[in-house]
């Protein structure tokens, strides 16, 4: 019996001890809950966002895997300042220009930020993690390289890839019997190829080339808002990993080579020449300017800062090809006066080379590139973290760790600046319009310290690309439902993926030939 007893007072302990354990497991879990609604409520104040988080930690982290542009545009519509938390953290979405121009200039409070994981695809000691003055100083040494008189000596070689992928268009259209094929992944291509050879000039190889733009994607998909924080073997994070590793171990070759062809006297032809360049030039110059800021690069640093321009450019630009192909290939009024006005800067000898010379007479192009970014701006938004507490407004302060982003697209279809906002107008830039005045307005290529670097870059590569294609090539494009709607990867795209086709053209009878 005292046995018995001794057995029913041990069961006893064993479930008292049971029930203890699980009341402090959902006694935790109860506590955790209650202090994620807690701190999201505390953080949100009196800006626009749910009330609770519905689904309690996670957040909208499903919707956040398949970013909708129309949820996008719900969300800066609700306010001038919302909010949504997803696991750990906090979001705070402006959709005002003002707002949105205060935040990309408020060095004091804020510094650009990318996904937690970036900092191990991109490396630590990389430049875009630099803050404030070592930011300011890193940038000044790369400024050279991308004013016009730089940009002219790249150009010759840009048109020999431009003249590569035309061919290569005709011919895959021709291989498909002219049906309408995707074109986003050769866009992805050819703006891939020409970012190369613009920064690494012939010192990287045509097969070089195609390994990059071909898994460059990899690293895209790595560093998309919501992902896994760490690098996890056969992940999107792991093969972004490696394929950052593979280009920025090509690119450290490059530099190498650039040095020594520097070295011997070599004209500049590239970025990574120009760069060496300065720092050739830097060495017998007296005044510690020169000095501080064209240091000697290292080979590693070098190429590290060659792949974040890659990073910066690949998807923007892609997404501007896209949308700048299907756009001027639906209005044939676009396409003629592109080609009227390439005619006429080449002095009706189609053949001529492009120059610098050509690029600023190209006044009707540009117009056109110009109003495809402020129509379907490549990047919607750009984040940055709060430093220390940031009084964004006058009735709210965000906090610090949180994700504060400023929008882009709301400000480029303001209709209190673009007539028509939602409509196509190359016209509305004519020097001395209402929308070439609203210099605040125009942030495609963002404002303050952080600004793009190879905004003129991009403009000048633009207007060689459509003005040679348009010529050489009757290009069509296949309208579907789906062709003006947005699709959201990194930067955005036709939801179609762009089916075109590409034919050749004589440059002076237009005659088209298959």
């Amino acid at each position: 019996m005292n046995s018995t007893i001794a057995y029913d007072a041990g069961s006893s302990s064993s479930f008292l001890q049971d029930v203890s354990y699980l009341r402090l497991f959902i006694t935790f879990i109860a506590v955790v809950l209650v202090w994620d609604q807690v701190s999201y409520i505390q953080k949100k104040g009196s800006i626009a966002g749910p009330r609770f988080k519905i689904y309690p930690i996670i957040g909208p982290f499903l919707e956040s895997l398949d970013p909708k542009f129309e949820e996008y545009k719900a969300k800066w519509d609700s306010g001038e300042l919302s909010c949504v938390s997803i696991f750990h953290k906090f979001v705070v979405i402006s959709s005002t220009r003002d707002i949105s121009r205060k935040i990309f200039q408020a060095t004091k409070y804020v510094k650009p930020c990318v996904v937690d994981v970036a900092v191990k695809i991109l490396r630590p000691q990389n430049w875009v993690f630099l803050d404030g003055k070592a930011h300011t100083d890193y940038r000044k040494s790369l400024n050279g390289l991308f004013t016009r008189t730089s940009l002219a000596q790249y150009l010759p070689s840009l048109e020999d890839v431009i003249d590569k992928y035309m061919e290569k268009f005709i011919e895959y259209s021709k291989d498909k019997n002219y049906e309408p094929t995707i074109y986003f992944h050769e866009m992805r291509e050819i703006l891939c190829a020409l970012s190369l050879r613009a920064f690494c000039g012939n010192y990287i190889t045509e097969d070089q080339i195609r390994k990059v733009a071909d898994d460059y994607y990899l690293v895209t998909a790595a560093l998309e808002l919501v992902n896994f924080p760490i690098i996890i073997p056969f992940t999107k994070t792991w093969y972004g990993k490696r394929t950052a590793d593979m280009a920025m171990k090509i690119f450290e070759d490059c530099a190498q080579q650039a040095k020594d062809h520097i070295a011997a006297g070599g004209e500049s032809v590239c970025v990574m020449d120009a760069w060496c360049k300065l720092m050739h030039d830097a060495k017998n110059k007296n005044d510690e300017d020169s000095r501080l800021l064209h240091r000697e690069f290292s080979n590693k640093e070098i190429s590290e800062a060659i792949f974040t321009m890659l990073f910066a450019s690949q998807d923007a630009s892609s997404s501007l090809a896209c949308w700048l192909f299907q756009i001027v290939a639906d209005r044939p009024d676009v396409l003629a006066k592109i080609r009227e006005e390439q005619l006429a800067v080449r002095d009706g000898q189609p053949e001529k080379r492009v120059d610098m010379d050509m690029i600023n007479n190209m006044t009707y192009t540009n117009m056109v590139i110009k109003e495809t970014l402020r129509y379907r701006p490549p990047v919607l938004m750009v984040p940055y973290v709060v430093k220390q507490n940031f009084p964004v407004t006058p009735n709210y302060t965000a906090p610090k760790g949180a994700m504060l982003i400023p929008t882009l697209y709301p400000s480029l279809h303001d209709p209190e600046v673009y007539d028509n906002p939602e409509e196509f107008i190359p016209e509305r830039w004519v020097e001395g319009s209402k929308a070439s005045e609203a210099k605040k307005n125009w942030l495609v290529f963002g404002c303050g310290p952080h600004v793009c670097i190879g905004q003129t870059y991009v403009m000048i590569l633009f207007a060689a690309l459509i003005g040679k294609f348009a010529l050489y090539t009757d290009f069509e494009h296949t309208v579907t439902p789906l062709s003006e709607k947005i699709k959201v990867f990194a930067t955005i795209f036709p939801k179609d993926d762009l089916l075109l086709t590409f034919k050749k053209r004589d440059p002076i009878t237009g005659e088209v030939t298959e």
